[in-house]
């Protein structure tokens, strides 16, 4: 069953009602930004929510993990009204409403894993070029890892980012 999707406003008027908020991010993005009241439930935990008759709004950060994912988030919210907010929470900011944005959290580990990866190739490539054609293997190399997390879902150089210094502030 297909959940409805809620505009900004609508999905305001069930949380004021009620209705429980559900942020389907992983933690590292909730903690650098989040609509206030919301409770952080990664889709990997996510059948923890709890099953009782309160309505369930499901976000995320465009709309379209939620959507992706709505046969498991109905499953998830049980015979309780669950509903998706229509384009996350970069449509709820954009009607007005407020966001928690603490910047001084670091940025999305897969944020930093594609900036990293695009570095890393593109500097492959432009040592490759203009130095020696050696270097062209470290392109390959990213770009086997990013197959490799692609097909198994899990990433090593996200792995290596969590453990650096400068993310040790996400929240847990």
């Amino acid at each position: 069953m297909p959940l409805k999707q809620l505009s900004p406003s609508d999905a305001r008027a069930r949380i004021d009602a009620g209705a429980r908020l559900v942020d389907i991010r992983n933690a590292d993005e909730h903690a650098r930004e989040h609509i206030p009241g919301a409770i952080n439930l990664p889709l990997e935990r996510i059948d923890d929510l709890p099953r009782d008759e309160c309505a369930v709004v499901f976000h995320c950060r465009s709309g379209a993990r939620t959507s992706a994912n709505a046969v498991r988030l109905a499953a998830a919210a049980g015979e309780a009204p669950a509903f998706l907010l229509d384009g996350g929470i970069n449509a709820w900011r954009r009607a007005g409403h407020p966001t928690f944005a603490d910047r001084s959290q670091p940025m999305e580990i897969m944020r930093q894993v594609q900036i990293a990866a695009g570095v890393l190739v593109l500097a492959g490539v432009l040592l490759g070029l203009f130095v020696a054609p050696g270097f062209l293997g470290v392109s390959a190399f990213v770009g086997a890892g990013l197959v490799l997390a692609g097909a198994t879902g899990w990433c090593g150089m996200a792995r290596l980012l969590r453990v650096m210094p400068w993310n040790r502030r996400t929240a847990a």
